[in-house]
């Protein structure tokens, strides 16, 4: 049990945040927030990692971001080596908010090829969010050996955050669209695309990579 956690339990003042009714918990967090006081932090943080709806965690998070952040930020980045992925990806996605540039560093290789999708996917958001300048094409290189994996909505996240690196991702994918694995070099290609056209339907230009690689070297050149 976390300190975070013992603190709900005994003072009553928190009990709201572990109610059955999620629109209870939801007002407790926007309350806690409101009130902006630093000694709730590990309340906070603690309650992150056991929340069951999504929309009561980013309330969590959005009270979070009104404390100082250098009361959260540590408590925030202790997170990321939590046993529970559903804390470490919370934790991402907090400090995907807080933008704070000194984190940077806590965003490891590790967590980029972390074994939990969500743990994945709030990890290469945020590391899009942090990487510092000159250090996009090294964070491409490392994203990139990602292309593949997962389900659709797993690819597209991997996707939108190459895109996000813009001109720093084109090289990595220029390497990947010659992969021998077939999903590797469709998810690069269909990547490409949507690099040229962020507004385009990454469905269907995965679907159109995955037929044009299948159909052959020739039919992938006429494609690009």
């Amino acid at each position: 049990m976390t300190v975070g956690q013992e603190v709900v339990r005994v003072n009553p003042k928190y009990d709201p945040l572990e109610a059955a009714d999620t629109s209870t918990r939801l007002q407790a967090a926007m309350a806690i927030g409101a009130e902006a006081d630093p000694e709730l932090v590990r309340v906070l943080v603690a309650r992150c990692g056991v929340e069951p709806d999504f929309f009561v965690r980013d309330m969590l998070t959005w009270a979070l971001i009104q404390l100082p952040a250098s009361v959260t930020v540590p408590l925030v980045v202790a997170e990321l080596d939590s046993a529970n992925a559903q804390a470490r990806s919370q934790a991402l996605h907090t400090l995907s908010k807080l933008k704070e540039p000194a984190t940077w560093p806590a965003i490891t290789r590790q967590l980029l090829h972390d074994p939990d999708d969500e743990v994945r996917r709030a990890a290469w958001r945020t590391a899009v969010g942090l990487v510092p300048a000159g250090e996009e094409r090294q964070l491409a290189a490392e994203l990139v050996t990602e292309l593949g994996r997962g389900d659709r909505d797993v690819q597209l996240s991997l996707s939108r955050a190459l895109v996000e690196l813009g001109d720093a991702a084109e090289d990595a994918l220029a390497g990947a669209v010659v992969s021998s694995s077939v999903k590797v070099q469709a998810h690069a290609r269909a990547t490409e695309r949507l690099l040229r056209d962020p507004e385009a339907n990454f469905g269907a230009l995965l679907d159109e990579a995955k037929r044009a690689v299948a159909l052959g070297p020739q039919q992938v050149h006429a494609h690009r």
